[in-house]
């Protein structure tokens, strides 16, 4: 193999995409010497040769190459990744929130393929299918024994056409084959605490007291557009105050948490970023469509990452909300997105770290102690912390509380189980926070709504 062929294929492998978290930056030149970077190249290719003609055994070269890009990050950090062809379209669609489907989760245990829940208003909600169902045959061919993802990749298909699968109704025992089509599905990003009777989110908490309750399970495109929308409907019928939950959220787009931000801070700083080229991007809020002239507090723990501490330390930096729950995970690291292969494969990488807007650090650096600065931290006597089994427990009341299931048409929204402590907790202090705010003077009450300064 020669040198030359090796480095023009390397040089053309890379073109920048716009990115997820934030734009490419361009890379300071090399310090390494021509030469230097030559006779590295060259032993990249004589290994690679060597390896593919005296091996014991074939071995494929995308194979190698692969792992030999692996193998490169791994000495980075784990944030940064390459996500192979195979990975792509489902990177993509945890991006997107948006996939061509059927709208349905489905779980695997003991052999038995059941549905968890259809998302609401896709084809698998409109076709009777409910929390609980199984799932006998997928065209025709038993679904017994089959894997979560053997299931996903026979159920998914092309828009516009459709899957045939024989359904045992949890509700009736009966079975049936239904014809459902496929079309673009959007997975919600913003859910309420409970259902109503048909199925939609109620945002209230405490409907008589007015308290509003949005939970934010990923930051999306769409994220902004779905909580803009629950806050109107929420402000149009009295709200008085706000629960804002970010607890198990990983995160997702920069962009999505930058406009969230900026629908409850009406000027000021929301986040920037700080990367090796030195240069710092900076990004505010804006005055028009805020939501503003209520309390919030805004709910946390260990597993809120990334987009959901830019989210929390903002509201926090600026007064805008308390913070209750536990220290979030420390994720504030800046990735780009690359495309690779002319869009086929990509590659993920770590290019800086966000900054809160007092300026302190989000990022939980290798070797960092509690201490130190990172993450958010729960304001002064709201911090609780769940035990393992009240975390079991939550978890278990959500996922039951979140599936859609089959009842009786108009039949009453099924009672909420008991609040988890943490919950419980800001919904305590969130009262208290109203309760005062009722008591001031219309001046100070307009003073209050102001935005505060900038840190």
């Amino acid at each position: 193999m020669s040198l030359r062929p090796l480095c023009l294929a390397l040089v053309s492998f890379v073109s920048f995409v716009p990115c997820l978290a934030e734009e490419p930056v361009t890379p300071k030149p090399s310090a390494a010497k021509p030469t230097d970077d030559a006779q590295l190249l060259r032993l990249f290719a004589d290994t690679l040769d060597q390896v593919e003609r005296n091996y014991v055994k074939p071995v494929d070269r995308r194979e190698l190459l692969e792992a030999a890009i692996r193998g490169m990050l791994s000495k980075l950090d784990p944030h940064s990744t390459y996500i192979p062809p195979a990975d792509l379209d489902r990177f993509k669609t945890s991006v997107e929130n948006e996939f061509g489907g059927i709208g349905v989760t489905v779980t695997a245990a003991d052999g038995v393929l059941t549905i968890v829940t259809p998302l609401l208003g896709t084809p698998a909600y409109k076709a009777g299918l409910r929390g609980g169902d199984t799932i006998v045959e997928i065209n025709g061919e038993s679904a017994a024994g089959i894997s979560v993802d053997d299931a996903v990749l026979r159920v998914k298909g092309p828009v516009g056409t459709s899957v045939k699968l024989k359904i045992k109704h949890a509700a009736s025992s009966e079975t049936e084959v239904v014809e459902v089509g496929r079309e673009i599905v959007r997975v919600e990003s913003v859910l309420g605490d409970r259902r109503k009777p048909d199925d939609t989110w109620n945002f209230f908490l405490d409907e008589e007291k007015k308290i509003g309750y949005l939970r934010i399970v990923n930051f999306g495109r769409h994220t902004a557009d779905e909580l803009r929308s629950a806050l109107g409907d929420l402000k149009r019928s009295g709200m008085k105050g706000l629960i804002l939950d970010l607890r198990y959220n990983p995160g997702g787009l920069l962009t999505a948490a930058i406009e969230v931000s900026d629908l409850f801070v009406s000027q000021g700083r929301i986040v920037s970023t700080a990367g090796r080229t030195g240069q710092q991007r900076k990004w505010d809020a804006h005055e028009s469509g805020t939501f503003e002239g209520f309390p919030m507090v805004v709910l946390v723990n260990r597993l809120s990452a990334s987009a959901s501490e830019i989210v929390a330390a903002c509201l926090q930096d600026h007064r805008r909300a308390a913070i209750a729950g536990q220290r979030t995970w420390g994720k504030g690291s800046v990735q780009n997105v690359i495309e690779l292969e002319g869009g086929q494969s990509a590659l993920k990488l770590t290019t800086g770290g966000y900054l809160r807007p007092s300026g302190q650090n989000i990022h939980r650096s290798e070797g960092a102690a509690e201490k130190d600065d990172w993450g958010v931290r729960p304001d002064d006597g709201l911090e609780i912390v769940l035990s393992a089994d009240e975390s079991e427990a939550y978890q278990t009341s959500r996922r039951k509380r979140d599936a859609i299931v089959a009842h009786p048409d108009n039949a009453p929204s099924p009672a909420a189980d008991k609040l988890d402590k943490q919950l419980q907790a800001a919904l305590d202090h969130l009262q208290k926070l109203i309760d005062k705010d009722s008591a001031q003077p219309a001046d100070n009450k307009t003073a209050q709504k102001s935005p505060a300064e900038q840190p």
